[in-house]
């Protein structure tokens, strides 16, 4: 249910930007869930943060990117330890959401918070 909830939108950097920093932000340990910002000079001359540019998620030993390409997202899993990337595979965007809802499913069974925002996001709201 969490995966088909992650699917629900459309498969773009800033969809996934804004369910990652709204509705699972607060649910998540600090510094979990990053995006970068591709900001042009318009934007910077008027306070605009800009374009999601890429979705980064820390989550124990897996890293989950998802960058803006040409057509679909660039969709990356890596396995981490103490920093140091010990795999690096590109997945198809399916893969990846399973993945993200594997790790945010792992999350919220430790966390109160976690599970509760996993309950709005399969509940839409």
């Amino acid at each position: 249910m969490v995966a088909a909830a992650l699917r629900r939108d459309t498969a773009d950097v800033a969809t996934y930007a804004r369910v990652l920093t709204g509705t699972l932000a607060d649910a998540l340990p600090p510094g979990c869930v990053s995006v970068e910002y591709e900001r042009s000079l318009g934007d910077r001359l008027r306070g605009r943060e800009g374009d999601p540019r890429r979705v980064v998620v820390r989550l124990g030993e897996r890293t989950l990117s998802l960058t803006a390409g040409t057509g679909r997202p660039v969709a990356e899993i890596h396995h981490e330890v103490r920093g140091v990337v010990l795999s690096r595979d590109q997945v198809t965007l399916d893969v990846w959401v399973r993945a993200l809802a594997e790790e945010l499913v792992t999350q919220a069974d430790a966390d109160a918070r976690a599970a509760e925002a996993l309950r709005r996001l399969v509940a839409g709201g």
